[in-house]
């Protein structure tokens, strides 16, 4: 009989904290394999049940081959069980079984369990005889490549004889005529060719341990299965660039810095440090977004622990970052598969502070989770010119700090918090308290403060509306000076009018000295360069302007507020509930703005 796995409580404070020791990661690691041997026997046991779900492959056969792998090479087929390509590919499967995920034939996604055991034979050196599915002639072996059998390209889904006898693998096409002939290759030691596309290696040290740049592997996405892309030499030589950077940021294997590491009394290496050798996989965004470039985009899934789909980055630094804030969310992942930390329908009403859109509590959790980590990267960035050139860190910790503390009090105030949950979201909530007492930079926290005022007041403005009896009463009271109305709770904006946007004030506020020269008159984005430069009056003047030609616009609402605000400090309490603006001068030209702020920040009036 199985015990059940209890984490020590000093090792659960670890991770809550944001950071984690080798010991708190190797618990998690174990957690993984546990669970993947339970979603193992659940595929299992429905194969048994339905052995037609495999299509012609055998499930005897391919168990048989996996055991005697596992037997010449003990830890061989546990090995390939974590990996993320396994781990991606099982959970897809059992999702397909069960009717919530699409993809090819449903033999074809089952068959890959074949691919698998081929994998642990040849790393095994044992034989084996089984039939695998080819997608388009090209038959992935998780962990190690794709294989494309040369002649005239198979079409669709085809089954496919894979012989293996001492690491030698022959593939022959089992339909007879349709031109495709058999390949004989060594997938451990073969190089490229155009019939072997080798799963990239990105080294972490000469010698060390190993990252794969996956570019093959059907099962590389977030779920469903997707075509090889292969990366061309510069792309592969661009990553290899920025790999090696961000490796050398993140400075393995030493002593951290002066300031840096956990928080007083949290134990372990703090949020914002990473050994490499941890991240199993990185896959390069395999696609195009309808709606533009993909820049700056990474994404994960719990499904594969210690991997991550990464668009491209401008540099070493965005790509180490980037590794930070998505092994955030694989340690937040794999707690989760331990621990259930809230309660929560998954309504999307939650203000966050760095997505355009609402989320739900557990997003809010994992963007919780994620930034902590982001902030202590930056953190142990500040003053390291190196690393730094730009001294950009000061700001990008303080807004990061601001942020994260935000979405801390909602979740510790809005989410129903499990006896585990409450304690992870107090021990993020210590670590990012303890950062808030931390000096840093003035203007950088000015900045930061005004960039996380003016994303929050934008956001409201664009998702939040108020109650229809309270806008007509902050209509009358500015139009003809009756009493304000109570707030309400606001409503959310139907999903069907919201716009896409992007935060430019806050990109204006990273690098105020990037902006366009605000003594340029038809310079675009004119009010918000005079906002982030200081330049209230002539701002709120800008904004008013453009006002006319554009009433309602929520990034002039939230800008003229913001340019307000700034001269009128005591009026501030106005971006608690801009809505309540917006809803007060709705159909109004821009020349009541301020006798609308003025009425609205009245002391005594209602926020």
């Amino acid at each position: 009989m199985h015990r059940p796995m209890r984490m020590p409580g000093a090792r659960f404070d670890e991770l809550a904290s944001g950071g984690g020791s080798e010991e708190a990661i190797a618990f998690l690691t174990d957690g993984e394999r546990s669970r993947r041997l339970v979603l193992l026997q659940e595929l299992l046991s429905r194969l048994e049940q339905r052995p037609t779900l495999l299509g012609p492959a055998d499930l005897g056969a391919i168990w048989e081959t996996v055991e005697q792998a596992e037997e010449r090479r003990p830890g061989c087929a546990e090995e390939l069980l974590l990996s993320p390509e396994v781990g991606s590919w099982l959970a897809h499967t059992l999702r397909r079984l069960h009717g919530v995920s699409v993809g090819p034939p449903l033999w074809v996604d089952a068959g890959h369990l074949a691919a698998v055991a081929l994998v642990a034979a040849l790393r095994s050196g044992t034989d084996a005889d089984l039939v695998v599915p080819a997608r388009e002639g090209a038959i992935p072996l998780p962990t190690l490549g794709l294989a494309r059998l040369p002649g005239i390209p198979l079409l669709g889904f085809q089954p496919v004889h894979a012989r293996v006898r001492e690491g030698e693998l022959l593939l022959t096409a089992t339909v007879p005529g349709t031109g495709a002939t058999a390949l004989t290759l060594r997938p451990l030691t073969a190089p490229q060719s155009a019939v072997w596309w080798p799963t990239h290696r990105l080294p972490v040290r000469q010698g060390g341990p190993e990252v794969a740049l996956d570019d093959t592997d059907p099962y590389r996405d977030l779920d469903r299965p997707i075509p090889p892309r292969r990366l061309t030499p510069r792309e592969l030589a661009t990553w290899r660039r920025l790999f090696t950077e961000a490796v050398t940021l993140l400075d393995p294997g030493t002593t951290p810095a002066p300031g840096s590491g956990a928080p007083p009394g949290s134990g372990g290496p703090g949020p914002g440090t990473l050994r490499p050798e941890e991240i199993r996989r990185i896959v390069p965004w395999p696609g195009r977004l309808p709606n533009g470039p993909v820049e700056g985009l990474s994404a994960s899934t719990a499904d594969a622990f210690g991997s991550m789909v990464v668009a491209e980055p401008p540099n070493g630094a965005a790509l180490a970052e980037t590794m930070v804030h998505e092994f955030q969310h694989s340690k937040l992942g794999a707690l989760l598969h331990l621990f259930a930390m809230l309660d929560d329908d998954r309504t999307e009403e939650h203000y966050a502070p760095w997505r355009p859109d609402p989320r739900h509590l557990p997003g809010l959790l994992h963007g919780a989770y994620a930034f902590v980590g982001v902030a202590g990267f930056w953190r142990d960035r500040i003053g390291d010119r190196a690393a730094d050139p730009l001294d950009l860190a000061p700001f990008r910790f303080a807004l990061r700090r601001i942020q994260t503390r935000t979405v801390l009090r909602t979740l510790a105030t809005r989410a129903s918090l499990t006896g585990p949950g409450r304690r992870l979201v107090a021990g993020l909530t210590r670590t990012v308290d303890g950062w808030l007492r931390e000096p840093v930079d003035g203007q950088a926290v000015a900045r930061a403060r005004a960039a996380a005022a003016g994303h929050r007041a934008e956001w409201r403005l664009r998702h939040l509306r108020c109650a229809d009896e309270e806008r007509a009463g902050l209509a009358a009271a500015v139009r003809s000076g009756t009493p304000l109305p109570p707030p309400r709770p606001p409503r959310l904006v139907p999903a069907a009018e919201r716009a896409h946007w992007r935060d430019v004030r806050g990109a204006l506020y990273l690098r105020p000295d990037a902006a366009t020269d605000p003594a340029a008159d038809t310079a675009p984005g004119q009010a918000d360069v005079l906002l982030v430069h200081g330049e209230a009056a002539s701002a709120r003047e800008a904004y008013r302007e453009q006002g006319a030609a554009t009433p309602g616009d929520p990034h002039l609402l939230a800008g003229w507020l913001l340019a307000h605000t700034a001269l009128h400090p005591g009026h501030r309490r106005l971006l608690a509930r801009p809505e309540r603006f917006a809803a007060a001068v709705e159909g109004e030209g821009p020349e009541v703005w301020e006798h609308a702020a003025h009425r609205l920040a009245t002391p005594g009036s209602p926020v």
